[in-house]
């Protein structure tokens, strides 16, 4: 197995960075465009149905989409599909700010739009991680993914005190406005700068090029093959069902049971961009437990509990309730730390837009589901009930965990998936 490094031009990091820097001010001005949204939509609406169909409009595109966008992702050209996600992301919002602008913008408007940007995003975050270990040496990945998850929690602290900032000096559509100049720097440093490309997947190993159909049903293979993988996946699905909608019910947590405002909203989103950042400068001084796996469990274990904290939190103790949204931001990096450089450097090149955008997807699938039924249920029963049954159930599967012989194995029964000749053929560049 070749390493992956060893084609990189000497000056890979000034190339990297330039690319990572422009993609960075994107997610910022999309983290503003969120809370912005999502602040509007509480403003008008004061409903968790709105809220939670918000949330769905964002996630559908990603979950249907998901497997083939990846693997679009691994047949075309990744710098061309990063620009063109980037570009339909910044007309999706300018014609938002249009309405907006022009006091014509209707709630349908905001799904819609939530729905394209999370269409460029299905094809950006695969193309954009599935690109990072073609133009970083593998001995550096670890790091990149230790920036990632520091640049999503300053994000998360940035994002939610300057959107509601923004809002009070600005209307709606001069937020949407700084979206499109970020999605604009993110462009820009692909029209001069190039990304490596994988050799294309073959039938024979030799000649013939696989279809469209065969390199979706290879990733499928791929993935349901890795019996770990497979049953990690199940869980997360059942947790995203659980915990997806404690995300698009804190703005009306804040304003319904705390009675309070834009600036403690953006506070408790804030709390946990703090945790994330610590989280990762936890994990990377400790490095976890000896199975990654068992750390990964553990951070399940903690978000659990934080989300129950939240839930079960008086109207007086608001502070406590940003505490355990700081947990949970803490535990977010030991959760999915470990088994993101896990799947990173143990997948080839070549399929890691497909395993990349099946993660996502399967992660999510269960969430549209939840929202559909947690917006109706909240506005019935209360916003808290959801939090602290969500978080209760979350202990639990992250407790359960550890008995489960195919989840704890991850590491070892990865080593048996084999590729077949018939589909797929072994690439120069590898990621491990």
């Amino acid at each position: 197995m070749q390493s992956a490094s060893r084609n990189l031009p000497r000056n890979w990091a000034s190339r990297f960075f330039t690319i990572w820097g422009g993609q960075a001010f994107s997610l910022l001005g999309s983290g503003l465009v969120q809370f912005a949204l999502v602040w509007y939509l509480t403003r008008q609406t004061g409903s968790a149905t709105v809220l939670a169909m918000a949330t769905l409009a964002a996630l559908l595109p990603q979950v249907l989409l998901g497997p083939f966008a990846g693997a679009m992702v691994d047949r075309l050209n990744r710098r061309a599909i990063m620009m063109v996600a980037d570009g339909v992301i910044a007309a999706a919002t300018l014609l938002l700010a249009y309405l907006f602008a022009t006091h014509q913008a209707q709630i349908w408007h905001v799904y819609l739009i939530m729905m394209i940007r999370s269409l460029g995003n299905a094809f950006q975050f695969p193309a954009m991680q599935a690109s990072t270990t073609l133009m970083v040496p593998e001995n550096q990945l670890s790091r990149i993914s230790g920036l990632n998850q520091t640049l999503n929690g300053l994000i998360n602290i940035a994002a939610p005190p300057t959107g509601a900032l923004l809002l009070e000096v600005l209307p709606l559509q001069g937020v949407l406005f700084i979206d499109i100049g970020t999605a604009l720097l993110a462009i820009l440093p692909l029209v001069f700068l190039s990304i490596p490309q994988p050799e294309v997947s073959s039938l024979d190993g030799g000649s013939i090029p696989s279809s469209y159909m065969q390199d979706v049903r290879t990733g499928l293979q791929y993935v349901t093959g890795w019996p770990g993988l497979l049953a990690i996946l199940t869980m997360a699905t059942i947790i995203n069902f659980l915990l997806t909608p404690t995300n698009a019910l804190i703005p009306l947590l804040i304003t319904k049971h705390f009675g309070l405002g834009a600036l403690e909203f953006g506070l408790m989103d804030s709390a946990w961009g703090f945790g994330a950042i610590l989280g990762g400068i936890l994990l990377s001084a400790w490095g976890g437990f000896k199975r990654k796996v068992a750390t990964s469990m553990m951070g399940i274990i903690g978000i659990g509990l934080g989300i129950t904290v939240v839930g079960l939190t008086p109207s007086h103790l608001y502070w406590l309730a940003v505490a355990g949204m700081a947990f949970c931001g803490i535990m977010n990096p030991i959760t999915n730390g470990p088994l993101f450089a896990l799947v990173q450097s143990s997948v080839r090149p070549d399929m890691q837009g497909r395993v990349m955008s099946l993660i996502m997807s399967a992660a999510a699938a269960m969430s549209p589901l939840s929202l559909m039924v947690a917006g109706p249920l909240s506005d019935t029963i209360g916003i808290r009930t959801w939090f602290w049954m969500g978080g209760m159930l979350c202990l639990l599967i992250g407790i359960t965990a550890f008995f489960v012989p195919a989840i704890m194995n991850i590491e070892n029964n990865h080593h048996g998936i084999t590729n077949s000749s018939t589909e797929t053929q072994a690439v120069a560049l590898t990621a491990k």
